[in-house]
């Protein structure tokens, strides 16, 4: 069990795109999600938008990636195919 978990965050930017990468490191393996998120050239400039979509995207890939590994772990110990749903 861990009492612990850190995601780490990172975000590029620059004026039309925002970039972000999620990092978790969990039962020694490293997972990742990425999101994108773009500023449509007629929408007002503000970062922080981009940052929460391209977080969101990052996190939710993340997620998939983890839902992923669960159910090839059951797999394993069922012996057949499963499917998970978020």
């Amino acid at each position: 069990m861990h009492d612990k978990l850190k995601i780490k965050i990172e975000v590029e930017q620059d004026p039309a795109h925002t970039e972000a990468r999620a990092t978790l490191r969990l039962a020694g393996r490293e997972y990742h999600g990425s999101g994108r998120a773009r500023r449509n050239p007629v929408d007002p400039n503000v970062p922080m938008v981009g940052e929460e979509l391209a977080v969101a995207r990052a996190l939710a890939d993340l997620s998939h990636e983890l839902l992923e590994a669960a159910a090839d772990g059951i797999e394993r110990f069922e012996g057949h195919p499963v499917e998970l749903f978020a």
